[in-house]
């Protein structure tokens, strides 16, 4: 089994399936915002530039899995997408489980204008998928009594943890 997991990274099953599903939770993202009329909120928006850095990194490795580069392209892109969206999706529950009466004056809001880059203004070049209309707040849509924000940072956390797990076996097969 070990050498299974470990044999992973070098088949563009695996690669594709990793993009696929990133891109499979951007699409959800899409459904909830405009068939459900969820509108994302700033940090929502940076949870979804880390879903597709998790996803366009693994298209790399998918084109060219015996090549070690596209593979090391492919594990910084899901490692920092991960850690970073699951970051970011940390905050955001946090921001929504804390009373109003914790964050001041203004209570819990966030900002309506992302802090994208100014060489990479997401938000202008496709607003359609990066321009926030949400209130970070909003706790709108649940499942099984965990709110949209709890989901994506397990979301990520699976993520974190399927990386750590192939990637510890790769290392140790190399041994």
């Amino acid at each position: 089994m070990l050498d299974r997991l470990a044999a992973l990274p070098q088949q563009r099953a695996a690669w594709l399936l990793l993009s696929l599903s990133a891109f499979g939770l951007m699409g959800a993202a899409l459904v909830f915002q405009y068939v459900y009329e969820l509108g994302p909120c700033v940090m929502c928006i940076y949870i979804r530039v880390a879903v597709c850095a998790i996803g366009l990194a693994a298209l790399v490795p998918a084109l060219l899995p015996s090549n070690a580069l596209a593979r090391l392209i492919g594990w910084i892109g899901w490692i920092i997408g991960a850690g970073w969206g699951a970051k970011i999706a940390w905050q955001l529950v946090e921001k929504q489980s804390t009373p109003p009466e914790g964050f001041g004056l203004f209570g819990a809001s966030c900002d309506f204008i992302p802090d994208f880059p100014g060489w990479l203004p997401l938000h202008h070049w496709m607003p359609a998928l990066f321009e926030p209309t949400g209130d970070c707040t909003d706790k709108a849509w649940e499942w099984l009594g965990v709110t949209m924000a709890q989901w994506t940072l397990v979301s990520f956390a699976l993520y974190l943890t399927a990386a750590a797990l192939v990637l510890t076996t790769v290392l140790l097969r190399r041994h």
